[in-house]
């Protein structure tokens, strides 16, 4: 029994620490390109993005600092800017421990709305 909740909280803490999640809110019809990725994220209904973490250089406040973002329409550039980040804690554990790889991702806490530039 042990050793199965053992195998399940292993499970878990890979299943999140190889990724991150955000919740937007763009303009409809355009695509959110993220860290200069060459394909735009998948955006749910209800505006959620979960992607790979972000290596260090996102790591910061915007406007200097953060994940580069890019927001298109019919292949036009609508926008550009930086989100803000988090550091992922759950990256320490992650072998090959990724605070030295990917531990930045995006602030589940807040509402990242690229329509009226606020991200809080």
């Amino acid at each position: 029994m042990i050793r199965k909740i053992s195998l399940a909280f292993v499970v878990l803490i890979m299943i999140t620490g190889c990724t991150t999640t955000g919740t937007f809110k763009v303009p409809p019809g355009s695509e959110l390109y993220v860290y200069k990725r060459p394909e735009p994220v998948d955006i749910k209904a209800d505006g959620k993005v979960t992607t790979k973490p972000f290596f260090w250089t996102a790591a910061g406040i915007p406007p200097e600092s953060g994940i580069p973002y890019r927001l298109e329409k019919d292949g036009q550039v609508l926008k550009e800017g930086r989100l803000r980040t988090k550091f992922r804690t759950e990256s320490i554990f992650w072998p090959p421990f990724a605070s030295i790889y990917w531990p930045m991702g995006f602030n589940p806490d807040i509402t990242y709305d690229l329509v009226n530039d606020k991200q809080e």
